[in-house]
């Protein structure tokens, strides 16, 4: 008798399942958490100011420290805005209180001042065996925010704030997350949607994409110095109901990566547009300390919410966002920060302090960082001239520096940089020759990614490329941070300039056509213009 062979059907493997099987075989025990069973939303999140770029840049400076040569005597980090790390010094009176909370021995010292002593006594005096070592409530210690409320009433001339309505936290970015993870709830089509700009900073895509939210893009205007048109708002919001539902405005002035600074008339024809459409509003706020052109002011979205009447004030949802990170103190290592909720539903809020007791409380000693900020030396205490003079020759060089780098890119060929009114970056826009792009694309790189890491690879340059923020679809970008000492900001843009050339003539015979209406302006397509 013949046994008949059957053919049993393969049943293909889950990704990682033939590993896991060796390994059994083997007696090996497998691993639980591989990439098959990793949360997929982790796998959606990109940061691109800390992505592959930023790795090659460590990869080569490894190199260097070994021996190897390259073409470039060091590596300029000129992707992230890490103003310490790019030499700017701390602000002294910033420190001393920070280190008077750490090391209370040190208020005997006659080498601290009387008002730096007498704000680190106020901050342990709140603080759970008065010490900086203990965990503050999970909103922050009481009496920082109350600072925090102070200043901001102080800022907006009088407009009120209640110091029951902020909220200590880890940088901006924390606070940023945890609202996010209020707003965000129901399925397809009734899921959250969130409008962000574009550009855009990669923590609201990279928050998006891990909470399952929706991503509704409004495109700011370049042509217009990256302005905000209510009109592309009113066009997103139409296109974006018809897969989800938009429940959030993320707002980022002054912009990052853009740098521009919102007029007054914009906030409240945006304002309105949020009153109108029933729109929670998150203001990205944390650089309001740092603008630099002449035409124009910072104007916070509560002050201008507040002038526009009661009807819009008591009823628009609001909390903006701020940070000891940006600035003139460029703390980023405290992870200091604050957030200010306005018109919160109190069921909500009580939904919020149970969300912040999870993580129980911001590190203490950035929240004694951020009451510096908010509660700076005044005129009559002794230390006001040095942290007066200290402040102003940061943001003074920081000015220097944006109209230093918008002038150096605009007298290159093939790159258009809008002014840098305000913020710490330049997001210039680049022509990429159609060879170039051709080449790209047979790497499996988007263009302007491509761009990036021949300048990483040939000067040592690290910027990060517009694709990581959002960009118009043909056109190209990249951002740098304008932190560099002013004489590492010359060496970078000059070699950034010769780089820029050198990519042109080796892609193309002959320099890019601009278009005839703007010679400077670099073409939108990956072919030159007619």
């Amino acid at each position: 008798m013949y046994r008949v062979a059957t053919r049993v059907p393969r049943i293909p493997l889950r990704p990682g399942a033939a590993v896991e099987q060796t390994a059994a075989r083997a007696g090996l025990r497998g691993k639980s958490l591989t990439m098959a069973t990793l949360n997929p939303q982790v796998k959606a999140v990109e940061y691109a100011v800390r992505g592959p770029i930023v790795m090659k840049a460590g990869d080569l400076e490894r190199e260097m420290q070994q021996g190897v040569k390259q073409p470039f005597a060091e590596v300029i980090r000129a992707n992230i805005g890490d103003a310490h790390a790019m030499g700017q010094q701390p602000i002294t009176f910033l420190r001393q209180v920070v280190a008077l909370c750490c090391f209370p021995e040190l208020m005997h010292s006659p080498a601290f001042p009387e008002d730096a002593k007498q704000r680190a006594r106020r901050v342990l005096q709140d603080c759970g065996g008065h010490s900086v070592g203990s965990y503050s409530a999970s909103q922050g210690v009481d009496c920082i925010r109350r600072d925090v409320a102070d200043y901001i009433t102080r800022r907006d001339r009088g407009v009120p704030s209640d110091w029951s309505d902020v909220y200590l936290t880890t940088g901006a970015s924390d606070g940023i997350m945890s609202i996010l993870k209020l707003l965000v709830s129901g399925q397809g089509p009734s899921r959250t949607g969130v409008m962000i700009p574009i550009p855009q900073y990669p923590l609201y895509s990279a928050a998006i994409s891990e909470l399952e939210a929706v991503q509704v893009n409004y495109y700011l205007d370049e042509a217009n110095c990256w302005a905000l048109d209510t009109e592309e708002l009113q066009r997103a919001h139409r296109a974006a109901k018809q897969h989800c539902q938009p429940r959030v405005l993320c707002i980022i002035n002054p912009g990052n990566p853009t740098g521009q600074v919102q007029s007054k008339k914009c906030i409240e024809e945006v304002l309105h547009f949020a009153h109108e459409e029933n729109l929670f509003v998150m203001a990205d706020e944390v650089y309001q300390d740092n603008v630099y052109s002449a035409d124009c002011r910072f104007h916070s979205f509560k002050k201008v919410l507040f002038e526009m009447g009661p009807e819009y004030f008591n009823s628009v949802e609001l909390v903006s966002f701020h940070s000891t990170s940006k600035g003139y103190t460029g703390e980023c290592g405290f992870r200091g920060g604050y957030m200010e909720v306005l018109n919160m539903d109190p069921q909500v809020k009580a939904q919020l302090v149970k969300l912040l007791s999870v993580r129980l409380c911001p590190p203490v000693s950035g929240q004694a960082a951020m009451d510096v900020i908010v509660n700076p030396p005044r005129e009559h205490e002794p230390s006001y001239a040095q942290f007066t003079k200290e402040k102003n020759t940061v943001l003074d060089s920081l000015a220097h520096k944006a109209r230093l780098t918008e002038q150096i890119l605009n007298s290159v060929p093939g790159i258009k940089c809008n002014p840098v009114q305000g913020a710490m970056y330049a997001f210039p826009q680049i022509y990429i020759p159609p060879a170039a792009v051709e080449e790209a694309e047979s790497l499996s790189l988007a263009p302007d990614m491509f761009y990036c890491l021949k300048l990483l690879e040939e000067t040592g340059i690290c910027v990060v490329p517009g694709s990581g923020f959002g960009q118009r679809q043909g056109t190209y970008h990249f951002r740098m941070t304008i932190l560099p000492s002013p004489d590492k900001l010359q060496i970078l843009l000059q070699k950034l300039k010769e780089f820029h050339l050198h990519f042109l003539e080796e892609y193309s015979q002959a320099e890019p056509q601009m278009s005839s209406s703007n010679p400077e302006q670099p073409s939108h397509a990956s072919k030159q213009p007619d």
